[in-house]
């Protein structure tokens, strides 16, 4: 498929700057013009399902500020949207607080949990079932990733297939068999350059990443390049096939 249109559904505050450094990176992952991706922000409500069918892939990805386990008024309206793709079959790929928002909304459980907080790049091992996987097979056994959270996925829904897990979180990745939706805890649209300017940002992570500074982070933050192919294989396998 030539120029696929992309929907992003965000959770993040008016003025985050990170809202458009996300859009920058998805389209530098997927290879496409900014244009080609529109953004609808959850905070303010949902997306029609005209909307999700619009789109050939829904991407979701970080919440700067927010959480699934803390909530808010608006969250139950956004883990609807979660259950409509996922009924509709809708190509979808969620990183982050994606992850744990596919989870959540459709039976999986999500705590917060700062002694398994991972920020930086860590390493990630396929499961079997990664290792078969079209998307995540290709990559290798184990590999280096970008990753930012402290809330965590216990529970992946029932049916889903896990993917892939770490030394201090198990569920990092996982499909729903049949289904072109992927949802993985790290960030595969982001490079190093990318997470370092994310950890700027949010500064009170810096901590969780065991260096003093930012310039300490980033001297000794290496580039996750098996982690960015998981966009474009992703793309391949549910849009191309």
């Amino acid at each position: 498929m030539t120029d696929p249109r992309f929907l992003l559904l965000q959770v993040r505050n008016p003025g985050d700057p990170m809202a458009a450094q996300e859009v920058s990176c998805f389209a530098r992952s997927l290879s496409c013009a900014t244009s080609r991706i529109e953004v609808f922000d959850l905070l303010s409500g949902v997306p029609s399902r005209s909307a999700l069918h619009r789109a050939d892939v829904v991407l979701l990805g970080g919440s700067g500020e927010h959480s699934v386990v803390r909530g808010g008024s608006w969250l139950s309206r956004a883990l609807n949207t979660m259950v409509d793709l996922y009924t509709l079959s809708r190509p979808t790929f969620a990183s982050c607080w994606g992850f744990q928002a596919m989870a959540q909304a459709l039976g999986g459980e999500v705590v917060t949990d700062r002694g398994r907080a991972e920020v930086g790049t860590v390493w990630v091992e396929l499961t079997s079932k990664g290792e078969a996987d079209p998307v995540f097979g290709p990559l290798g056994k184990r590999f280096r990733v970008p990753i930012g959270h402290e809330d965590i996925v216990t529970v992946i829904p029932e049916g889903a297939r896990l993917l892939a897990s770490s030394a201090l979180v198990e569920n990092q990745a996982f499909v729903f068999p049949g289904k072109p939706i992927y949802a993985t805890q790290f960030h595969p649209e982001l490079n190093r350059a990318d997470l370092v300017a994310r950890l700027t940002k949010y500064t009170d992570y810096l901590t969780l990443t065991g260096h003093k500074t930012i310039r300490e982070f980033e001297k000794n933050t290496p580039e996750t390049p098996e982690s960015q192919s998981i966009l474009p294989l992703f793309i391949k396998e549910v849009l191309c096939r």
